[in-house]
């Protein structure tokens, strides 16, 4: 069974989480997944169009859209049906064994470390400058779409050089 877990993050507590559906929205505006085939765009543009064409950031999206237009929206039957289609696609397609798992059930390979200064993940996630970022986020998507367990880590090195980790998993 799907086992979601919850974002920990003080602002979160600030959410209008009581809000059916509202745990839904933020499932999807924290999986990274949906940048790279833009299936959850059209929700987050129904919550700010405006917010979201600058930023391309569905989790701002969600913690600035007001209380009103959540509620107005996740009551909307067909909105709420295409937000609960984009979860329950989300869940199987993480429950979908990938290659890796599949073709090494057995593998000692429990966790790759892939270490870069830059990952190029998606505009929400601005970590990256040029052709390094581009490279080393294709390579994590690619781990990602295969199943192999990997974390990248690298430095946020324009706020403080922080060292940021990056877990991917299918």
């Amino acid at each position: 069974m799907y086992d979601p877990k919850r974002a920990v993050h003080p602002l979160y507590t600030l959410l209008p989480t009581e809000i059916e559906g509202f745990e839904s929205l933020a499932e999807l505006a924290l999986d990274q997944r949906s940048s790279w085939n833009h299936a959850t765009d059209d929700v987050w543009r129904a919550l700010d169009a405006n917010l979201w064409e600058i930023t391309q950031n569905p989790w701002v999206v969600l913690q600035t859209a007001s209380r009103e237009r959540s509620e107005h929206l996740l009551g909307d039957s067909r909105f709420r049906e295409k937000v609960d289609a984009l979860v329950k696609a989300r869940r199987q397609a993480v429950q979908t064994p990938a290659w890796f798992p599949q073709h090494h059930p057995n593998s000692p390979l429990t966790c790759a470390v892939y270490f870069s200064m830059e990952f190029m993940l998606s505009e929400a996630l601005p970590i990256y400058s040029g052709g390094l970022g581009n490279v080393a986020g294709d390579q994590l998507k690619a781990s990602s779409d295969l199943g192999i367990p990997v974390v990248g880590v690298g430095d946020e090195y324009r706020s403080s050089l922080r060292c940021q980790a990056l877990e991917v998993s299918h």
